[in-house]
């Protein structure tokens, strides 16, 4: 029996969906929160939360791993500022906030951003 693999794919070839949440987590990095769908917001928090783990970790490794995705000033702040502030938490970084509707086409909106 076909089984599925995890993850939604909202119409797009892998590329496109891998460039569309680096776009997203840029976004969420720099402003710790952001108003998106709610199927685009459940797959940022999996997407986002793997690379704040990997930013605790401070090391070398971590900091190269992470410039492959982002650029100099989001790692700086993703390793200086955000990773600190979840030391001692386990995981659970983000919080999504379900809004209504939207307007023009009805989709579902939240919020998504960072735990305090």
């Amino acid at each position: 029996m076909r089984k599925l693999k995890k993850g939604r794919k909202f119409s797009r070839p892998a590329a496109q969906r891998k460039a569309l949440f680096k776009g997203l987590a840029r976004n969420f990095y720099l402003k710790e929160k952001i108003k998106t769908t709610e199927s685009k917001a459940k797959e940022l928090k999996i997407f986002v939360e793997k690379y704040i783990t990997r930013a605790k970790k401070k090391d070398l490794a971590a900091q190269r791993y992470l410039l492959r995705f982002f650029s100099k000033d989001i790692v700086r702040k993703l390793i200086k500022d955000i990773a600190p502030r979840y030391k001692k938490r386990p995981g659970g970084y983000t919080r999504i906030f379900k809004l209504g509707p939207r307007k023009s086409d009805g989709v579902k909106m939240a919020i998504i951003e960072l735990v305090k």
